[in-house]
């Protein structure tokens, strides 16, 4: 069973409910009626009742086990308005404001994760990346100990073999206490999504002092930070990636290494590296590229790709539940 499979299946055992704030999209329609019908997810749709309705005949899509929600028509539309100016006040934001806001999807979805009436959250397939993590940055929050959102790709080879690399997505130029958020966060969505120990690289053009520069200097800072959070986690760095991915060289490059040239979590020192290098292996080794998954808020709110379709919006939902379960340290 491949790993998308496995996750689903996963996800279906746990009975976690999903907000999709982008209910008036088709395709968003259309993964719900499958995360349904398939018993994956319990599936929370937000937008215009009568239009959801309406499109769904016309795409004769079974929408009956799903709950419809119009967020203008919410009784506890105010309640939530009250939740988010009590976050935002400090940044200037009045009540007006929040009320406004509190009722557009996006935010009411992540409001709804926040105040526990959702799991987690899937947006993006009509938004930009930056509306969506805005919202769930202002609604939700940064876990504890993070000090940043980033972002996972899981990559699935040709093998079955699965990588994490991150961040490909929305970090630009992390620095070195963001980098070590970035690890740990990467790390702990591994773990949920394949029941593997993750092992982390902090990849660099430098193996354990082979080069001087400042990347190098941020890497091995963000290296001890991520090792005070995380001191149970094999994580070790600056390394090449052959010092991290082949264990003869690192028995050369890196010798007494906990990583051992077994790395499956790979933090890269920038965004250019991350997404280049995700991409590469994605063309050139045939891998499968599912993400950008979103990683370090409190409760999950996804984004998606705008040329996301039915099948991908299924399996975020289906990752989501796994981390939404993860962060309250249910396993299954």
């Amino acid at each position: 069973m491949d790993i998308l499979s496995q996750i689903r299946d996963r996800a279906k055992a746990l009975g976690r409910s999903v907000v999709f704030p982008e209910g008036e999209d088709d395709r968003t329609l259309q993964a719900v009626a499958e995360l349904q019908n398939n018993d994956i997810i319990h599936s929370i749709v937000l937008g215009d009742v009568q239009i959801m309705e309406s499109r769904a005949r016309e795409l004769e899509l079974d929408l009956d086990n799903a709950e419809l929600l119009d967020p203008k028509m919410a009784a506890y539309k105010g309640e939530l308005a009250d939740i988010l100016y009590e976050r935002r006040k400090h940044k200037g934001m009045t009540l007006d404001q929040a009320r406004q806001l509190a009722v557009d999807p996006l935010y009411f979805g992540a409001l709804m994760v926040k105040t526990g009436r959702a799991q987690g959250s899937v947006a993006g397939a009509a938004h930009s990346t930056g509306d969506v993590i805005r919202a769930a940055l202002y609604c939700i929050g940064l876990a504890e100990g993070i000090k940043v959102v980033s972002s996972s790709f899981m990559m699935v080879m040709p093998t079955g073999k699965v990588y994490m690399y991150s961040d490909g997505a929305v970090v630009p130029n992390p620095d070195a206490v963001q980098l070590a958020s970035i690890a740990v966060s990467a790390a702990h969505i591994h773990q949920a999504l394949t029941g593997e120990e993750p092992v982390v690289g902090m990849l660099s053009y430098s193996t354990k002092g082979s080069a001087e520069g400042p990347s190098i200097d941020k890497v091995r800072q963000a290296t001890a930070m991520a090792k005070e959070l995380r001191p149970d986690l094999r994580l070790d760095g600056e390394l090449q990636v052959d010092a991290a991915i082949v264990p003869k060289v690192a028995e050369s490059k890196a010798p007494g290494s906990p990583v051992k040239g077994e790395a499956n979590v790979f933090i890269f020192p920038d965004l250019d590296a991350g997404n280049i290098a995700y991409k590469i292996t994605q063309r050139l080794a045939g891998a499968q590229a599912i993400g950008p998954i979103v990683q370090g808020l409190e409760k999950p709110a996804f984004d998606l790709s705008r040329g996301c379709n039915a099948s991908d919006i299924v399996n975020v939902a289906a990752i989501n539940a796994l981390i939404s379960a993860s962060l309250e340290g249910v396993t299954v």
